[in-house]
């Protein structure tokens, strides 16, 4: 039963409705690129976000300004990766690919961010979460291609589809460097409002470039709404729950719920685009699932189950998955 006090429990039921939250991009981006170019998008997301944290975030940054100096570098650097490449990258990619390639590329994150803390951490990766993660990107597949194997061979990749590995990476390095102990005492949301406006500094220079070459710049209604939208929800709603679960189950747990958004990407788009559900769509949620709960489900849990069976038909290896280093 889910206890609001527990840590741990929380911490999950944020990472759950994080997905759904990052794939509002889908929607709202959709509606705001129409009249915004990448980068002005990217800037102004990030700057309305930054304002929208910093009231809550002001007493955590005065009282941890000399951490949060002494690692600037290293702030700017995920800022850069984080809001950048994340950011601005992925607008840009779009106007290359299709939204399928860059979903299915995008979502290798939670693999590159196991590899990179087995590679730089020396984080073991345990049977079982290992055999949550392959069913979840056979979810993730079977989804972006619509349950065609003919669909999943015909994919051509392009300069979008680079663009977009690269931001894959930049997800999974951000995610891993959020762990590091020189950054552990600043409070999770003064963090997340300092790595926003490193964001819009790295973004700044860019969209002014953007602005004078274009001499676009959002003056309807609409596009501000749309740009409020994706700050609120798809920036500090999304970042906020990700960062929350990554200081308590580690990145690469939490970035496991990553292979959430493209099912949440459907749900949304059948809500609020009038698109289809198809058997695809059911049989992609129920693997990406029952790999999550593979992959994150406490040994507990798989012994109270197996003790229900005859046979022992849930005698899987038990061992817990590694957390990440603190």
């Amino acid at each position: 039963m889910f206890d609001p006090t527990n840590v741990r429990q929380r911490a999950y039921a944020l990472l759950l409705v994080m997905p759904l939250f990052f794939a509002s991009n889908i929607v709202i981006g959709r509606a705001a690129a129409a009249t915004v170019e990448p980068w002005t998008l990217a800037f102004l997301r990030w700057l309305v976000a930054f304002l929208i944290l910093l009231p809550f975030a002001l007493p955590g940054l005065k009282q941890h300004r000399d951490e949060i100096l002494r690692n600037w570098r290293l702030i700017t650097i995920m800022g850069l990766l984080g809001m950048w490449f994340c950011g601005a990258g992925v607008y840009f990619a779009l106007r290359y690919t299709s939204a399928t390639n860059g979903t299915l590329i995008y979502t290798s994150s939670p693999v590159l961010i196991l590899v990179l803390e087995w590679l730089f951490r020396g984080r073991a990766i345990g049977r079982r979460e290992a055999i949550g993660i392959v069913l979840a990107i056979l979810g993730v597949v079977a989804i972006v291609v619509k349950g065609s194997l003919g669909q999943l061979l015909a994919l051509r990749f392009n300069a979008g589809d680079v663009i977009f590995a690269i931001a894959a990476l930049s997800w999974a390095v951000y995610s891993v460097l959020l762990k590091r102990k020189t950054l552990a005492a600043v409070p999770t949301i003064s963090l997340f409002a300092a790595l926003a406006f490193a964001g819009v500094v790295t973004l700044a220079p860019f969209t002014l470039v953007e602005i004078v070459e274009t001499g676009h710049f959002p003056a309807s209604l609409d596009a501000w709404l749309s740009i409020f939208g994706l700050a609120l929800i798809a920036s500090v709603l999304a970042f906020y729950c990700f960062q929350h679960g990554i200081a308590v189950v580690g990145p690469s747990t939490a970035g496991l719920f990553m292979y959430l958004l493209p099912p949440y990407g459907v749900i949304m788009a059948v809500v609020f685009l009038g698109e289809e559900l198809h058997a695809y769509h059911f049989a992609g949620f129920l693997l990406i699932m029952s790999g999550l709960v593979m992959a994150t489900a406490p040994v507990s849990l798989w012994r109270k189950a197996a003790d229900l069976l005859p046979l022992g038909l849930l005698k899987l290896p038990l061992r817990a998955p590694a957390q990440g280093a603190e």
